[in-house]
């Protein structure tokens, strides 16, 4: 069951005996209508984790040392691919003209000056053709379309050999492989569906089963389906029903243990659905998860809240991800939302339409259809 935050009298959200936002159980599915609880903190909690991003860019920045063997790559590329596939799909998702929408554009651009409008992704693909993340990383911006000609001349031979069709490789991780083929624009070296049944989601796992790792695993399955969100109907029938029943329990035990990078990939999930979005559930969780941001708008990964009023209250490598993943988690919950308001207002106004007999010329707005 998703739970809310309880307030004290003075109407601010109330802790548990470890400091941890208290709680009270949110509405049960099918229950009435939208508090407007997620959008009243959505606004707010996308614009601040995006200031604290841009004012902290420069922790992204690549070191000059980058290309050594014994440079560690989830301490210097790793973030920086983060911040260059969430910042574009903010700015996708954002309205032109928006401060967030031109923050986002920013960002991106910043980490593509960081690798040499692609220039250095090449020479890391020269230096290790076995491996897949200089690609991921490129595809990230090839998504967006900021693209490399000589990095996708060396890459096209590569992909097309036996070796990086038969990478061996944890199957979400797989599906992320394809996605990036997707997005440069070749073709996949295999089926997705395929891929997707072998994933623990795909297999629509006892939901008691879930934990850390497989909640990551399952959180990028379906962002690397709908190509982060992009895309809501590439998840097939039964995960949406499948993650429509569940998510409201994993986020409860995520918000109950502390769990806040977690929490957000789960809002994206919930966000990324085709369809209405579970506003029961995104009422419930987002209140909370907005308690935690700190008023520099940083979220921390795990465990109780800073009350620590100073600029860094976490060190970057602990915050940096997980206030990157509520900005992207905002921003598709608000589209989403919106989106199933808008749908919600042209039904009622056709069905006034209809009562009055009046020929509007619409019809019933269905699910927006994509082609991979």
């Amino acid at each position: 069951m998703t739970t809310t935050a309880t307030e004290d009298p003075q109407g601010r959200p109330g802790q548990d005996p470890q400091g941890r936002p208290a709680r009270e159980p949110a509405s049960t599915p099918g229950a009435s209508g939208a508090s407007g609880a997620a959008l009243a903190v959505l606004p707010g909690v996308l614009t601040s984790a995006l200031a604290w991003t841009d004012a902290h860019r420069t922790r992204f920045a690549l070191p000059d040392d980058v290309l050594e063997p014994h440079t560690q790559v989830n301490a210097t590329l790793k973030p920086l691919g983060e911040l260059a596939q969430l910042g574009s799909t903010i700015r996708r998702t954002t309205a032109p003209g928006t401060p967030e929408h031109e923050v986002a554009g920013d960002l991106v651009a910043y980490a593509w000056g960081q690798v040499h409008e692609g220039a250095l992704l090449l020479e890391l693909l020269r230096a290790e053709p076995f491996a897949a993340y200089p690609y991921e990383i490129y595809a990230a911006f090839a998504g967006y379309g900021l693209r490399h000609e000589g990095f996708e001349a060396l890459a096209r031979p590569l992909t097309a050999t036996r070796a990086w069709a038969h990478t061996e490789q944890h199957a979400n991780r797989q599906l992320g492989l394809v996605n990036s083929e997707r997005r440069v624009g070749v073709v996949t070296h295999t089926d997705a569906g395929g891929v997707l049944s072998r994933t623990w989601l795909g297999g629509l796992s006892e939901p008691w089963m879930f934990e850390g790792s497989s909640g990551y695993a399952l959180t990028h399955t379906v962002f690397h389906l709908t190509d982060w969100g992009r895309m809501p109907d590439r998840v097939p029938k039964k995960i949406d029903g499948y993650l429509r029943t569940w998510l409201p329990a994993w986020a409860d035990g995520c918000l109950e243990s502390g769990q806040w990078d977690l929490t957000g990939e789960l809002l994206a999930v919930a966000a990324s659905l085709p369809g209405p979005a579970p506003v029961e559930l995104l009422d419930a969780v987002w209140p909370v998860l907005a308690d935690v941001q700190h008023p520099t708008g940083c979220v921390p990964e795990t465990g109780v809240p800073a009350e620590d009023p100073s600029p860094d209250p976490y060190p970057f490598i602990d915050c940096y991800h997980s206030t990157l993943v509520t900005a992207f988690a905002a921003a598709l919950s608000l589209r989403s939302l919106r989106q199933t308001d808008e749908r919600a207002g042209k039904r009622t106004g056709e069905q006034t339409g209809e009562q009055t007999g009046e020929q509007t010329g619409e019809t019933t707005p269905g699910r927006e259809r994509h082609t991979p």
